[in-house]
C-alpha cells in the first residue's frame, strides 16, 4: 500500500517552495522598486513583472526536482538540503537571468532586483522548510503520517532497526510486526509472526508500506512469496544483504564483458573527479587560512621560542592514504625528550607507568598530564596547535576534512584499517565534529569508516562548518 502522507508532504514543499520563491521576487521588487529612491532602468508594472516570474517559476521547481529536494532521503539531513537550496536558488536565479537578456522585452526593473531576490530566496526556503520538518515531526506525535513496516527476518540488523525505529515520534516509522519463529528481548514491544503467512492471517487491516527482509530464506519459495505479495499489494520492499559491508561507498551495476551484470563496489566514492575537485578545494582553502592566520602563526611560535621547551614545531611519523607516511607538522605542546615516544614510553620515562592506563582509560587524556607544557596545555584547549597542518595540506600529506591521522602503532591492531587507509587523513573529520575526546577510541574509527563509505562534498562542506562552532566551543578539546 502507497504512503500517501509522503506524497502529501512533497505536494506540500512544492507549493510552499513556489510561495517562498513567489514572496521573494516580490520582495526584491519591493525593496529596489518601491522603497528605492534610485532610478529604475526599466518602467515595468509590478503585475507585468509577477506575470512573467510565475511563467518561469515550473522551471526553477524543476531544477529543485533534479537536485533531489523532494526525494525522502533529504528530509533530515539539514545541511544538505541547505547546501542544496542554495545551489538551486543560484542555478535557478541564472535561468532567469539568462532568459532575462534573451527575451524581447525586459523581465527585470532593475539589475538589483534579481540580487535582492536570491538572497530573499533562499533565507525564505531555508525558513519554510524548518517549519514544514517541526509540522511533520509535530504531527509523528499524534501518529500522522507515520510509515508502518514489517521486518521479515530474526538477525543482529533486525534487533538494531526495532531499536532505532523505537521511538516512532523521531523516526517517523512504526513497526507492524517481527516475521521470525524465534524470540528475543528487543521483540518484548513487538507482535511477532511465526511466518509470512501467519503475518497475512492475523495482520489484516495493518496495511503496511514497507517490508524490510534482514535475511533469506533457505527456501527460495518463501523468499518469493514475500517478494509477489510486496508486488502484487504496491508495498515497498528493502532487502538487507547478509554481508552488509560489500554494499557500503560506492556501488555501480556494470556489464561484465558486456555480457552478464556485476554490482561493482568500491571502497569509498572518493575517487576520480571527486579526489581532484577535493584537491584544488584544500590548496585553495588551506593558503587562504594560512594567510589569514599568519599573525597568530608568527606570535605562537615566538612563544614556543621563549619558552625554552624545545623546538617551535611537533614532528611525528603518521598514516594517511594508502598506508603511506608522513610527518605531520603541529605546535609544540610537550616537552623535547618525550618527542617519538607512545604515552606508555613516555610514562614509563617518568616513573609513573600507572597513569598509562589511567590515560587510556580517561580517552587519551589526563587532567594534569606532566608531559604537556603550560603553553602546551592552552594551544590544545583552544586547538591553536592545529595551525601548522595547514603546511600538511598544502604539501598533500593532508586533507582539511578526513579520518583522523594516527601513528602507526594505534592503528596498526584495528581490523577496518585499510577502510580508513584509503583517502586521505584529515585535519578535521567527523569524529572531531562528533565530540573528538569525548567518545570512546572505538567509536571514533566507526565515524572515520563511515566517512570513507560515505563521502561527498557537501559532507565535506558540513563538517568544516560544524567544525567552526565546535573549535569555539571547545567541544571535546583537552
Amino acid at each position: 500500500m502507497k504512503n500517501n502522507a509522503s506524497l502529501l508532504y512533497n505536494f506540500f514543499l512544492v507549493v510552499g517552495d513556489v510561495l517562498a520563491l513567489v514572496a521573494a521576487f516580490v520582495g526584491g521588487y519591493v525593496l529596489r522598486v518601491s522603497l528605492s529612491d534610485k532610478a529604475i532602468q526599466h518602467q515595468i508594472s509590478s503585475r507585468s513583472y509577477l506575470l512573467a516570474f510565475l511563467v518561469l517559476i515550473p522551471f526553477w521547481i524543476l531544477i529543485f526536482a533534479l537536485l533531489g529536494l523532494y526525494n525522502s532521503n533529504i528530509y533530515e539531513r539539514r545541511f544538505r538540503e541547505a547546501g542544496r537550496l542554495l545551489i538551486g536558488s543560484f542555478i535557478g536565479l541564472l535561468f532567469i537571468v539568462f532568459w532575462n537578456f534573451l527575451a524581447p522585452e525586459p523581465i527585470f526593473p532593475a539589475k538589483l532586483v534579481p540580487i535582492y531576490a536570491f538572497g530573499l530566496a533562499f533565507v525564505f526556503l531555508l525558513l519554510f522548510r524548518t517549519i514544514a520538518r517541526l509540522i511533520r515531526t509535530g504531527l509523528f506525535a499524534y501518529k500522522v503520517g507515520l510509515t508502518g513496516v514489517v521486518l521479515i527476518g530474526n538477525t543482529p540488523v533486525t534487533h538494531e532497526l526495532i531499536r532505532s525505529l523505537a521511538d516512532s515520534r523521531r523516526s517517523g516509522y512504526k513497526v507492524l510486526g517481527v516475521v521470525t519463529d524465534e524470540t528475543h528481548e528487543d521483540y518484548r514491544h513487538v507482535r511477532t509472526y511465526r511466518d509470512f503467512a501467519s503475518f497475512l492471517e492475523t495482520a489484516r487491516g495493518s496495511d503496511p508500506h514497507v517490508f524490510v527482509q534482514t535475511e533469506l530464506y533457505k527456501n527460495e519459495d518463501r523468499n518469493r512469496e514475500v517478494l509477489d505479495y510486496a508486488q502484487q499489494h504496491h508495498i515497498s520492499y528493502r532487502f538487507v544483504p547478509g554481508n552488509t559491508e560489500l554494499f557500503v561507498g560506492n556501488i555501480d551495476v556494470e556489464l561484465f564483458r558486456n555480457a552478464i551484470p556485476v554490482i561493482a563496489v568500491r571502497q569509498t566514492p572518493l575517487f576520480g573527479w571527486g579526489r581532484i575537485v577535493k584537491r584544488l578545494f584544500d590548496l585553495t582553502v588551506a593558503l587562504a587560512l594560512l594567510i589569514i592566520v599568519s599573525p597568530v602563526f608568527i606570535l605562537i611560535a615566538l612563544a614556543e621560542l621563549l619558552s625554552g621547551s624545545g623546538s617551535v614545531f611537533f614532528r611525528q611519523k603518521r598514516l594517511t592514504r594508502f598506508n603511506n607516511t608522513f610527518r605531520v607538522f603541529k605546535f609544540r605542546t610537550q616537552y623535547a625528550k618525550y618527542d617519538g615516544t607512545t604515552p606508555e614510553q613516555a610514562f614509563e620515562m617518568i616513573g609513573k607507568p600507572e597513569l598509562a592506563k589511567k590515560y587510556r582509560e580517561n580517552g587519551d587524556f589526563l587532567e594534569h598530564d606532566p608531559r604537556i607544557t603550560k603553553l602546551g596545555a592552552f594551544l590544545r584547549k583552544t586547538s591553536l596547535d592545529e595551525i601548522p597542518q595547514l603546511l600538511n595540506i598544502i604539501k598533500g600529506d593532508l586533507s582539511l576534512v578526513g579520518p583522523r591521522a594516527l601513528i602507526p602503532e594505534e592503528l596498526s591492531s584495528y581490523e577496518k584499517r585499510h577502510t580508513i587507509l584509503s583517502v586521505k587523513s584529515g585535519l578535521t573529520g567527523l569524529a572531531v565534529v562528533s565530540g573528538r575526546r569525548d567518545i570512546p577510541y572505538e567509536e571514533r574509527r566507526k565515524l572515520d569508516v563511515y566517512y570513507v563509505q560515505n563521502w561527498s562534498f557537501w559532507l565535506d562542506i558540513t563538517i568544516l562548518l560544524k567544525t567552526i562552532r565546535v573549535v569555539f566551543e571547545r567541544t571535546g578539546a583537552k
